[in-house]
């Protein structure tokens, strides 16, 4: 096996916890705030705070660099309890640091939402991001400003700045971009199943009458205005549900909606621009399986990942230094070694036997080596049924096991950003405890040979750690719809996994009883599994965060049958890389 481990970097320096370049003591404790409407090509008012660095009653009078965050989740908002919440003055993206550290923020509503004028047509659609275009100008040209613009955000936040980015504004210098997507399709729908993300119903307008007025809006007449607009917004999960395919024409919109919010279609304008690019993910967070393709595909940039959920500032890492340090580089022109560091800086779980951060010049993944585990015959010690197989590197014998999809599903937390356990709602087959420690940095990849008694059937494959008390957690999920099996070229870099196109000329029903191959990429792990674990994978044909299950399920339910063991089995493909040590 040692011979089929590969090298994670040819220099990995492993980080303490908490370490990271210090940042400069605040130099601007005080801030001031502005707030206006800024029209923008079209005419539509958006609604833009501007946060000044400043001294007691001084604000700082030089030109400083911008740091832009266009967001549809309200700039300035009264919360229900009375307290005004504004974006630019917490630090989950560094903001309040930045302004600190002599940087104006600059905060817009999107329009379409929280005070901004307009409807809008599409989740991250180009009028969207020539919206930001104007807005990073617009910002570049103001008195306090230098000239030079950066922007960061998280999320849908994330979104609008790799959108924005994708439109070349002059005045756009360096993104920080997390937990956004490359390909809004093979994210929202992946592998033809929609889920959780981008599916949950529309706030109600009172949440946007909640935002603060701008500044000129006394009596909040032009806030109200504004949302009456919003009525008109066309719904998000229904944009979705309504675009089976890759190339399907939208109802709602009357184009091919995905092609047109698709990142990896724009990545030359930004290239050519020379905009420099950083992306963060988290590792329990599936957006992250697209940030690691979307620095694939852009050459120079950072990537960034720690150990927590969705868009929570890496535990036990200075982030706020880090951001800090990195459009000091970029705007400031400070020669600090942003340019100089190794390109990746991720947590790798169990590091040690605790969990630590580790640098280093490949992306996670890039170098690992794919190591095959058969799903096989026998049972493992921890069998509880007769659905439990084995997970072992040889395979035993060969067969088919069967099950029959179960939708009495657990209810999802309404952000179910994780899968739980779903050993018993499907086929399950468990290593034995490992005889040493096993190094898995990067995407496995599930091979399935299956058949079904219906011509479609979603399938989900969960890969868990099992410690040796029994306490199980997943490490790694996928999916994928029998329909959508067949894979394609893919448009960008892949890091070499499957791609499947999802064009409707390429999905077709599965005969039933007729076998067919699948491949479904996991979510990428980063982990040292210790000695004394199991391994498990997990197959099943539905799971508690498809909002739209009860809608989907079919009656009755279908049976799933997988080959298992030699020859034309199944089995996963594990990314073993080398062991990481200090």
């Amino acid at each position: 096996m040692r011979a089929r481990r590969a090298i994670v970097a040819a220099a990995v320096m492993a980080l303490s916890a908490g370490a990271s370049a210090a940042s400069p003591e605040a130099r601007y404790p005080n801030v001031q705030r502005q707030s206006l409407y800024v029209p923008v090509r079209d005419g539509t008012k958006l609604a833009v705070n501007i946060y000044r660095p400043a001294n007691g009653d001084r604000v700082e009078a030089r030109r400083l660099p911008v740091i832009f965050v266009f967001t549809p989740y309200r700039a300035r908002f009264r919360a229900e309890d009375g307290t005004i919440n504004e974006v630019a003055l917490k630090d989950d993206m560094a903001l309040r640091s930045l302004i600190a550290a002599g940087y104006v923020v600059a905060v817009a509503d999107i329009r379409g939402k929280g005070a901004s004028f307009g409807t809008r047509r599409g989740f991250q659609d180009r009028t969207e991001a020539q919206d930001g275009h104007d807005l990073v100008e617009w910002l570049a040209r103001q008195p306090f400003a230098s000239g030079k613009v950066g922007m960061i955000g998280c999320s849908y936040l994330g979104g609008t700045t790799f959108h924005t980015a994708s439109t070349a504004p002059p005045s756009l210098i360096a993104v920080f971009v997390g937990a956004s997507d490359l390909d809004k399709y093979a994210f929202v729908r992946r592998g033809g199943i929609t889920a959780q993300f981008n599916t949950r119903p529309d706030e109600p307008a009172s949440v946007d009458l909640a935002s603060l007025p701008v500044d000129a809006d006394k009596d909040g007449a032009d806030l109200k205005a504004a949302v009456e607009a919003h009525a008109r917004n066309t719904p998000m999960a229904a944009l979705w549900y309504g675009m089976p395919y890759r190339d399907s024409v939208s109802p709602l919109t009357g184009n091919a909606f995905w092609q047109e919010v698709r990142v990896y279609s724009y990545l030359d304008a930004i290239r050519k621009a020379g905009i420099a690019t950083y992306f963060w993910g988290n590792w329990q967070d599936e957006p992250t399986a697209q940030s690691i393709l979307s620095a694939a595909n852009m050459p120079g940039s950072k990537f960034l990942a720690g150990p927590g959920s969705h868009c929570v500032p890496p535990p036990g890492f200075d982030f706020a230094g880090e951001v800090q340090r990195y459009f000091d580089h970029h705007l400031k022109g400070a020669d600090n070694g942003v340019d100089r560091a190794p390109r990746a800086t991720y947590w790798v779980e169990g590091l040690d036997g605790k969990g630590g951060y580790v640098r280093s010049a490949a992306l996670p993944g890039e170098k690992a080596t794919p190591v095959r585990w058969h799903l096989t015959g026998g049972r493992s010690a921890t069998a509880r049924s007769v659905n439990d197989g084995l997970l072992a590197m040889r395979p035993q014998g060969k067969g088919v096991d069967r099950f029959t999809v179960r939708y009495d599903l657990p209810p999802a937390d309404y952000f179910a950003f994780w899968a739980k356990p779903m050993d018993d709602k499907g086929l399950s087959y468990t290593s034995a405890p490992l005889a040493r420690p096993m190094t898995l940095i990067g995407y496995p990849v599930v091979h399935l040979r299956l058949s079904a008694d219906k011509p479609d059937a979603t399938i989900f494959a969960y890969l868990d750690q099992v410690g040796a008390d029994g306490k199980a957690e997943v490490v790694a999920f996928g999916r994928l719809a029998l329909s959508h099996r067949k894979e394609g070229k893919a448009p960008y870099a892949t890091m070499g996994l499957p791609y499947h196109s999802g064009l409707k000329a390429d999905v077709a029903p599965l005969p039933p009883g007729t076998e067919a191959d699948l491949a479904i990429d996991l979510t990428p792990v980063s982990r040292v599994v210790p000695a004394g674990a199991r391994l498990r994978v997990t197959i099943a044909g539905a799971d508690p965060r498809q909002r739209n299950l009860k809608d989907i399920q079919q009656t009755p339910p279908p049976t799933i049958s997988v080959r298992r063991g030699a020859g034309d089995g199944s089995w996963i493909d594990l990314p073993l890389a080398q062991p990481t040590t200090k």
